[in-house]
């Protein structure tokens, strides 16, 4: 075992042995650890979620986070990644490791996960753009196994066929759940015989999925596929997420009801801010990081706490700047602030005076945040 800062939190991490690794595409594999009998509990996890993998790269160490393909059920933790670049460090980490070594791996995180409900009948439409799969693979395995009345829709997108990662596996859950399971390819940069499905996931294209596929339903004559949509999964870039989000929305899910994981370094707002605030200019932020005290005066309340923070070089955690990824989690010890939508806080935890920082607008001239109570 070992203890790290990351993302300004203490993170535990455990030599797991490499069980399996599996070249997947000419730039994506698989690895597949060996859980310990005393580590099971540990290494319990909901669909959905990741685990941060340390390893060594051209000498240095380095620490990425990496969702689980594999289903709860199943009771091992494996993972789907993406070389980016022949000399970085997810080539190394492909290059360096093989079955049978050991890797620092964190316990199971994050919070683009589902409440599952066996017992009702749902519908459950997930998006994902290449590697963006890994998660959305998790759930809609989990789905099918404990949710006998649920119908599930994916849709993916990938630049070409040769990249298309997990196909096999995908069409062999197509095959087994045919009467609940249905997917789409989509190919962005490889001519298909039917134009709907070329191009990239985005707005236009949700347009002609909801007319063209999700449109008859054969449960209910009077209303269409979309409107019994419960939950929809996004996962890939943040402009991705951002406008099929959006998109989804504007077609009538509610917000609460999207729900995205980001591969990326995002940082707009995902949905558009709807609100206007009071201008307050001078304001006094004390913040607390990692045992450190900070002070600092924020020009205005015109932009969002963190941003501002980390214009002023201070060493604040975060990872997405969207509300997101919950790096910038932190307790509002004095003042007001308007926290804006998130995907991360629960309405619970915002009552208990958790907030995100990358999506607060100070409220009044001083504030007081806590990042080390989390």
């Amino acid at each position: 075992m070992e203890q790290q800062i990351y993302k300004g939190k203490l993170t535990t991490f455990h030599w797991l042995k490499i069980a399996k690794k599996e070249e997947l595409t000419k730039n994506t594999f698989s690895l597949e650890f060996e859980i310990p009998g005393n580590l099971q509990k540990t290494f319990e996890f909901e669909a959905g979620q990741f685990v941060s993998i340390k390893f060594q790269s051209h000498g240095k160490d380095i620490i990425n986070d990496y969702s689980m393909t594999s289903a709860p059920y199943e009771k091992k933790i494996s993972l789907g990644i993406k070389v980016n670049s022949p000399v970085g460090a997810t080539a190394e980490l492909f290059k360096n490791y093989k079955v049978g070594d050991e890797l620092l791996v964190s316990e199971p995180g994050g919070r683009f996960t589902l409440i599952s409900k066996p017992s009702e009948f749902r519908t459950i439409v997930g998006f994902a753009a290449g590697i963006g799969i890994t998660p959305v693979l998790s759930h809609f395995k989990n789905i099918l196994h404990n949710e006998p009345r649920t119908r599930l829709f994916l849709f993916f997108g990938n630049k070409n066929s040769d990249e298309l990662i997990y196909r096999d596996l995908l069409d062999n859950l197509a095959r087994t759940y045919g009467d609940r399971l249905q997917i789409f390819y989509f190919f962005s940069q490889e001519k298909t015989l039917d134009q709907l499905f070329y191009g990239r996931l985005d707005a236009k294209k949700l347009n002609l999925i909801i007319n063209q596929i999700l449109h008859l339903d054969d449960t209910d004559e009077e209303s269409t596929i979309w409107d019994a949509v419960d939950e929809v999964l996004i996962c890939g870039k943040g402009e991705m997420i951002k406008t099929l989000a959006n998109a989804c929305y504007h077609h009538g899910i509610p917000k609460k009801n999207i729900h995205f994981e980001l591969f990326e370094e995002f940082n707009d707002d995902i949905y558009p801010i709807e609100k206007e605030f009071p201008l307050i200019e001078n304001v006094e932020i004390d913040f607390k990081i990692l045992g450190k005290d900070y002070s600092t005066h924020l020009p205005d309340n015109k932009d969002k706490i963190l941003q501002q923070l980390l214009v002023q070089k201070f060493p604040v955690p975060y990872s997405c700047k969207s509300g997101i990824c919950g790096s910038c989690e932190c307790y509002l010890e004095e003042g007001e602030v308007e926290l804006l939508e998130n995907e991360y806080l629960t309405e619970k935890e915002e009552l208990q005076g958790k907030i995100l920082a990358c999506m607060s607008i100070a409220k009044t001239k001083k504030i007081k945040l806590n990042f080390d109570l989390i």
